[in-house]
């Protein structure tokens, strides 16, 4: 894959600014990497202009954080494995009997989709589709453990967090951690997007044609593309990552906030693989483009 780091390989001769890595090992069998990201009073919000009036990601603002420790990745496949052998947790998706599928990864019969998304006619509600299933029941997790889990709700997450005694990182922890001790930028990287080289995104037409720039048409492995400089792999693009804040507290809105973008976005309708970017779900929806990383309790 052109551009790409391979999976598991880190480039070589990079140089963190100021994170560095801890032990892997964690309570409970959480076996993520994770980065050491400094106490530090960072600008926070969209400081160009992309933002949809009502995503709520300005205006910047100055946000001061004790020093903390997050995965350098998403939970994966293998991760969630172990939590699910560990505990018998049953996902919402498992649960309910269904969950959103992107219509061109649908491995499903006809009698398992149950329709549409309302406004998003690429989002099918599939039966049988789960994080063990991603793609409907006609497909498995095989020969990608080491990517991002999926169909995992807000719920889900925070049992695995119960688990593995860490926690769904803040806003405010998860765009600090993103930006890699770089304020300001658009990206972990810079100002440009260097689509496919840096994140795995959409290209082409969307939603109906991926050219597969990337070489990816859902997930890429975790430990694709570089590190940034706090060490976080594929903090923007693969899949959108859960947080702890709700949407708008000041509505009373259940609704959790999302972060990072997916492999679905698309300068043609979703701007949102930025650092400053928000999105959000309620906590018991699943998704094949939705996972999490943690952070220190």
């Amino acid at each position: 894959m052109s551009g790409c780091c391979a999976p598991g390989a880190a480039p070589s001769g990079r140089v963190r600014r100021a994170g560095s890595r801890t032990g892997s090992g964690a309570p409970a069998g959480h076996g993520v990497e994770r980065c050491r990201v400094p106490a530090q009073t960072f600008r926070m919000g969209d400081a160009h202009g992309d933002s949809r009036w009502d995503d709520g990601e300005g205006p910047v603002r100055a946000v001061t954080l004790d020093a903390f420790d997050i995965d350098a990745t998403t939970v994966t496949n293998a991760d969630f494995a172990r939590f699910v052998d560990a505990t018998g947790h049953v996902t919402e998706a498992e649960s309910f009997g269904f969950s959103a599928v992107f219509h061109l990864a649908l491995a499903a019969p006809d009698e398992a989709v149950m329709g549409r998304v309302p406004g998003a006619p690429w989002w099918l509600g599939v039966r049988g589709a789960d994080w063990r299933r991603p793609g409907g029941p006609g497909s498995t997790t095989e020969g990608i453990d080491d990517h991002p889990v999926v169909h995992v709700s807000w719920n889900d997450a925070q049992a695995y967090c119960a688990w593995a005694g860490r926690a769904l990182p803040t806003e405010a922890q998860w765009e600090c951690a993103s930006r890699g001790g770089h304020d300001g930028r658009r990206y972990p990287w810079g100002d440009e997007l260097d689509a496919p080289d840096r994140c795995n995104i959409w290209q082409g037409r969307f939603p109906a044609e991926n050219t597969l720039d990337d070489g990816h048409l859902t997930t890429a492995p975790v430990r694709s593309y570089h590190p940034n400089d706090y060490g976080l792999w594929q903090t923007v693009g693969n899949v959108w990552e859960w947080c702890a804040d709700r949407w708008d507290p000041a509505r009373g809105d259940d609704s959790r906030v999302t972060r990072g973008g997916s492999y679905l976005c698309h300068a043609s309708y979703c701007n949102r693989y930025r650092n400053a970017a928000r999105s959000s779900n309620t906590p018991d929806s699943s998704t094949g483009n939705t996972g999490f990383r943690t952070v220190a309790r």
